[in-house]
């Protein structure tokens, strides 16, 4: 059986944090990518994945933290992962995710280093 993942939103003035605990796989994956669009972002803004519950990612997880990716880009917002678990980070390194998303120790931290972009 597999582990099954949470998933909970949060509004900041930086804009929405998505905060995932559990594995990332084939299995909850599409959670993740069906909560994409009910997550509210305004161009200047930052989505947050707060992935400091995260015991297991393969690559459908990878997948869908490129989903998130797409998703703020289109709404003209940034994102930044949080809280990356060593284990993850190495996978995320080894395929040069470290070159696609600003990381930050905590979700706080990436709330606090967010500078709004002018409209």
């Amino acid at each position: 059986m597999t582990p099954h993942l949470s998933l909970h939103t949060r509004a900041t003035a930086a804009g929405a944090v998505l905060e995932l605990a559990g594995d990332l796989d084939h299995h909850t994956a599409p959670e993740v990518r069906a909560a994409l669009p009910g997550l509210a972002l305004r161009p200047g803004q930052q989505l947050v994945l707060d992935l400091s519950g995260i015991t297991f990612c393969d690559s459908s997880g990878i997948t869908v933290l490129i989903a998130a990716r797409n998703h703020a880009l289109a709404a003209d917002a940034a994102i930044a992962l949080a809280a990356v678990p060593d284990r993850v980070s190495r996978v995320f390194r080894i395929v040069g995710l470290e070159q696609v998303f600003p990381t930050h120790p905590t979700a706080q931290a990436a709330e606090v280093s967010w500078r709004p972009t002018p409209s």
